[in-house]
């Protein structure tokens, strides 16, 4: 049997015991999850902190770095795709549904329900609020995405590896990838996606749910989240038989300009002097605070370090979960860019698009709190967006027009995840057949229905937590062999050598 086929039995096998566990006893599968969730959090916050910034650390160091000429696919490649639609789909793939999710929630619960720093309420809060919002959002979370991406398109383009995550450490494992340390490493790295990615499209159904809730007073319940997940099912699965260039681009475009109208909406509508002064500011106290905020474990204030394991740790342990998926996405649509403008671009440019979303969105939503113009922080996490649209003129349009958001990028994410599920589980194959898409687009919308069944949004949080601590040793594993292989590389090309000078007899 190949690797690939059996990479998606066993891993189709295993997420089918967690889908029965979660339908004959919830309450089993919600406890076993929650106590993994907490241990994890607990015992290994230190590490996931430390492991994150050092993968800061070493893209920061390619982007400036001589190897950053090195491009990722032949010396005459040239990109698949123009550096809009490139970065249009990268953004859709990596932070859609949370963005929207999370854009007026966070800011807004770090102010006035759970402080960072116990500011609740106070000008200083607000900046709090902002600044550690920025730290979840900004360049660690890219950073993590980065490298994945990076290494295997790098191995996949430029040296004709399968694009599978066991081909990027044949540097180190050697032949041994090929055989059952290999298949290990792949059905890790599938678990991790779908419980990433079905994490996702979970927090996306609640939203819609909730959305739904708020304008038309339709019920919250795990009925109509199983109706918006059917739905959106058939939508994506059209889509992801439609192919990569036709479906995932179309759909991704389509995101960034519904993005842009409700961003502008936003900056047009809310306060927008009091947006642009607060980007401002909170870019250089981001900046000032970045190596703090990275280490910050807050080893003798059990509050502050259960706000960590709540916000931070679930941070992290999200954008690794999410990495396998994303990486093989933005690797796969980005053959023929150099590292050096690959890191760069994914760092630094959906970071600031970030930054700029949060200020408009957190921004107008704290400052109807802080002003006393309306209370908004006691509603559900999945319904803040439409109470902060409530206070605007045309509040009720922007409220349809981020339903549709929601649903475009929840189309896109489970599109890119049934594609980037396929291309695993059939040996790296970037034109993975219908049948296999369509098998991964069911399971994805099988486990996230599963997980809000069992126990709602934490519950979500809890499996991804638990999925993404193994596939961060896989991530070290990935980052090392990256290395030893650049410079092996370099080496070879006397890339980084200082010319010696000729005597002058």
């Amino acid at each position: 049997m190949r690797q690939g086929s059996t990479v998606f039995y066993v891993s189709v096998a295993i997420l089918s015991i967690l889908v029965i566990t979660g339908i004959f006893i919830p309450e089993t599968l919600e406890t076993v999850t929650g106590n993994i969730q907490s241990f994890i959090s607990t015992s290994f916050g230190w590490y996931y902190l430390i492991l994150v910034t050092l993968l800061v650390i070493v893209c920061l160091y390619l982007l400036i770095s001589p190897v950053g000429r090195i491009k990722l696919g032949k010396p005459d490649d040239k990109p698949d795709f123009s550096r809009g639609t490139w970065l249009a789909m990268l953004f859709s793939a990596g932070m859609g549904i949370g963005l929207v999710f999370y854009g007026a929630a966070e800011p807004l619960g770090h102010y006035a329900v759970s402080s960072p720093t116990d500011e609740i309420g106070t000008n200083q809060g607000i900046k709090d609020a902002m600044r550690f919002t920025f730290f979840h959002w900004g360049i660690h979370a890219w950073a993590i995405y980065g490298i994945v991406a990076m290494v295997i398109a790098y191995f996949n383009f430029r040296h004709d590896q399968p694009g599978l995550i066991s081909s990027t450490l044949k540097p180190i494992f050697g032949k041994h990838v090929n055989g059952i340390t290999g298949k290990v490493i792949d059905v890790i790295a599938v678990i991790a996606t779908v419980m990433g990615v079905a994490t996702t499209l979970g927090f996306g159904a609640v939203q819609i749910n909730g959305g739904l809730s708020y304008l038309f007073g339709i019920p919250s319940n795990i009925v109509i989240q199983f109706v918006i997940i059917a739905i959106v099912t058939v939508l994506f699965l059209i889509s992801a038989w439609s192919g990569l260039s036709k479906g995932i681009k179309i759909l991704s475009n389509t995101n960034m300009v519904l993005a842009l109208l409700l961003f502008l909406f936003m900056i047009i509508a809310g306060p927008t002097l009091f947006i642009l002064n607060l980007f401002t500011d909170t870019i250089g106290t981001y900046i000032q605070s970045f190596a703090k905020m990275s280490f910050r474990i807050a080893p003798l204030n059990e509050d502050a370090r259960g706000w960590i394991n709540g916000w931070t740790i679930f941070y992290w342990a999200w954008w690794i979960a999410w990495a396998p998926f994303v990486g093989i996405f933005i690797a796969r649509v980005s053959r023929g860019r150099s590292i050096r403008e690959f890191v760069f671009s994914v760092l630094l440019i959906p970071s600031v698009i970030g930054f700029l979303w949060f200020s408009a969105f957190g921004g107008s939503a704290i400052m109807l709190e802080h002003e006393g113009v309306a209370t908004i922080s006691n509603l559900a996490t999945e319904e803040i967006l439409f109470g902060v649209f409530d206070n605007y003129p045309f509040g009720f349009l922007a409220s349809i027009l981020a339903i549709v958001l929601i649903g475009t990028f929840f189309i896109t994410s489970a599109d890119s995840g049934t594609y980037v599920l396929g291309m695993m589980t059939t040996n790296g194959s970037h034109h993975p057949g219908a049948k296999i898409k369509i098998t991964w687009g069911i399971m994805l919308s099988a486990i996230a229905l599963t997980l809000l069944y069992t126990g709602g949004l934490q519950a979500l949080q809890n499996v991804m937590i638990a999925a993404a601590l193994p596939f961060s040793v896989i991530m070290i594993l990935m980052t090392v062999s990256l290395i030893k292989a650049l410079y092996e590389e370099a080496e070879e090309l006397g890339i980084g050598k200082i010319p010696r000078k000729k005597k002058v007899k």
